[in-house]
């Protein structure tokens, strides 16, 4: 599964999904990797149709679901839509319950290839059978479609330990921790929840099953420029579907670059499917290592990600051997700034690096584990200064 999606949120339009999908390919998203266009909540009429099926909005979608679709698809994207487990969605649309298998060939029909399952207005215990049974119901369709649900985060919420050997058994991505707010303090709550909670959330990811942070909200209101980096650099970090909520046609070009940093995309999207953890945590300084790859022998390459949560307004070192970040491959890594774009060569286990850390900021460092030919470079513990 690609993890890039691009989402819209609340109270669009078909025509902006539309103008969307064209921005999407025109500026140069869809060739990074980004393919999904989804629709969020409140797409829906009040009421279903009078055979029970899901009505769009006459007024905003006129053309209807299928024919959006079609028009993301012929666009060479894939198309994404928002449902909910409970008798309402919650924004207060009608939901699945009484209807799950439906709705779910509903979606077939429109040629859905994704499908967002909330959990408002239900009973977190009913979500064991209710979850897995709109999965196998999609499945039973025959047409291949993403699955995203909130199952363990309505849960947890609850006071319920989820279930993750089913969760991963019957889907993609999951939610198990607040909704992002266009803020650094929702932001950094986030980075905090998945660093201090690491050791039970970690095993649940790997390919095609994956913990899902929520949207990026890069390019908004909410985040400076630093903190867009930041949150760009750990959504990489921890194998995050990659999600923009943001208006295309009015995003300013340094968002845009983040964005679509191919190098961090690839990271992000590491065949391994490995998800990072946070190594390092004293006085607002954080580092977070992600096993990715090329693998030599039984040594890892790794993406580094150092991240300052002061807010002192000045720039902070930080100086660290490879070794101490766990690099210990006696051939060497090639070290690369992947917001800089500097490539700093072959380094060894013993080479000490520092790198300076804007306030809220963040720099991520890929380190490719270099082949046994290279084993006999002699090497210097020179002191390497990364740029702003």
């Amino acid at each position: 599964m690609l993890n890039g999606k691009l989402h819209f949120s609340y109270y669009s339009s078909e025509h902006l999904f539309r103008t969307m999908s064209d921005l999407v390919v025109s500026e140069g998203y869809a060739a990074v990797g980004y393919e999904y266009i989804n629709v969020d909540d409140c797409w829906l009429e009040k009421s279903r149709g009078p055979r029970g099926e899901l009505v769009a909005d006459r007024r905003r979608f006129p053309s209807g679901m299928k024919a959006l679709a079609n028009y993301v698809h012929a666009k060479g994207l894939k198309f994404g839509i928002y449902e909910d487990y409970g008798n309402y969605t919650c924004a207060g649309y009608p939901g699945i319950l009484g209807f799950s298998a439906n709705d779910a060939a509903q979606f077939a029909s429109w040629d859905v290839d994704y499908v967002k399952l909330d959990g408002c207005y239900s009973l977190p215990i009913d979500m064991d059978h209710g979850y897995p049974e709109f999965g196998r119901n999609l499945n039973a369709t025959g047409r291949p479609m993403i699955y995203s649900c909130s199952w363990p985060v309505y849960q947890i919420y609850a006071g319920m330990n989820p279930n993750y050997s089913s969760i991963i058994q019957h889907c993609n991505l999951w939610r198990n921790y607040d909704d992002i707010q266009d803020s650094w303090a929702s932001l950094e709550s986030i980075i905090d929840y998945y660093g201090n909670n690491q050791d039970a959330i970690i095993p649940n990811a790997g390919p095609g099953h994956w913990n899902d942070p929520d949207m990026l909200i890069i390019g908004n209101f909410g985040l400076s420029y630093e903190q867009s980096k930041t949150q760009m650099a750990l959504w990489a970090i921890m194998a995050a579907p990659l999600m923009m909520s943001v208006d295309l046609r009015t995003i300013r070009p340094e968002f845009k670059a983040i964005l679509q940093n191919r190098k961090i995309i690839a990271v992000d999207q590491d065949p391994l499917g490995i998800q990072g953890r946070r190594i390092y945590k004293h006085k607002g300084i954080e580092i977070w290592s992600r096993p990715i790859t090329p693998i030599y022998q039984t040594y890892y390459s790794y993406a580094i990600a150092f991240v300052n949560r002061r807010t002192d307004g000045t720039p902070s070192d930080v100086a660290v051997t490879l070794r101490e970040l766990g690099l210990i491959s006696p051939t060497g890594y090639r070290v690369e700034d992947l917001y800089e774009e500097v490539d700093y060569g072959v380094l060894s286990p013993q080479t000490k690096i520092k790198v300076k850390v804007n306030p809220s900021g963040v720099v991520i460092l890929r380190a490719d584990v270099q082949p046994e030919r290279f084993s006999k470079r002699p090497y210097n513990p020179i002191f390497y200064r990364y740029p702003n």
